[in-house]
């Protein structure tokens, strides 16, 4: 697990789309874990910038989005198709047949979740994840005391993911309980994944996922046990680090060719 920590969520957003752009430019048609929230929107930004600068392409990118609420239709304003039409797919040259979201409407829950676990396998997985996290140290939406091997699935939300999510809704009341997302062992089985945190009320969660032991009251710290991790911070969300000197320390020494 590497630590990057930046002055800010603009900085620490560009240096993981140079993560996501090596990628792309190795292998065209890589696949992409995606997330949404507002954590991974500057993100999002500067890979629109990069495509439209004419510096990367996505045509043969597929992706394949974390989660969805259950009993939004993709139209709905809140729903993570909207989310990521609004936001990424239709500011690039992806191919609509390559993107993946969760069926928030499906009519028969567990098959679709199987039905889209045997799409990721199909493609033979997925090359980068990217990943927020929760308040709580949820990834995706898997809420503290989700199974660490857990495949894609129903959830349903705590009150403090309700709480924190109400902001895009309007009211708490308008938040849905139940969601469909992939589970803390299908994150795992990502051949690389970029965790994203800003601001001071992520401290906790990340200090806990980093540096924390291996619980499921902080799925993220599972992350602990992957072989290729970046975290990157901007200042707030590491003021709960112990070894955030030695976290800078290691980054600004790295050799050149390990640079971003």
């Amino acid at each position: 697990m590497e630590i990057i920590i930046q002055p800010d969520p603009a900085a620490a957003s560009r240096l993981a789309a140079r993560v996501i752009a090596r990628l792309v430019r190795a292998r065209p048609d890589a696949v992409l874990g995606l997330a949404t929230g507002s954590t991974p929107l500057l993100l999002y930004r500067e890979l629109i910038r990069l495509h439209q600068a004419g510096e990367l392409d996505f045509r043969h990118v597929r992706t394949f989005n974390l989660d969805e609420y259950i009993g939004l239709a993709p139209d709905h304003p809140q729903s993570y198709h909207s989310f990521m039409w609004v936001n990424l797919f239709s500011h690039i040259n992806i191919d609509p047949q390559n993107i993946r979201i969760p069926d928030g409407l499906a009519s028969d829950i567990p098959a679709f979740c199987e039905r889209y676990e045997d799409q990721i396998r199909a493609v033979g997985g997925i090359d980068l994840q990217v990943l927020g996290i929760g308040t709580d140290g949820h990834v995706g939406f898997n809420e503290p005391t989700s199974s660490l091997t857990s495949r894609t699935r129903i959830k349903t939300l705590t009150e403090q993911t309700r709480r924190d999510n109400a902001r895009f809704f309007g009211s708490e009341a308008n938040v849905p309980h139940h969601v469909i997302t992939m589970g803390v062992g299908t994150v795992m089985d990502a051949r690389e994944c970029l965790l994203l945190a800003f601001g001071p009320a992520k401290a906790a969660a990340i200090a806990a996922a980093v540096e924390g032991p291996l619980s499921a009251m902080n799925p993220a710290s599972m992350l602990q046990m992957h072989r290729v991790v970046k975290v990157f911070l901007d200042e707030p969300a590491a003021t709960s680090l112990q070894r955030a000197a030695y976290y800078r320390w290691v980054y600004e020494n790295k050799p050149e060719w390990q640079r971003l």
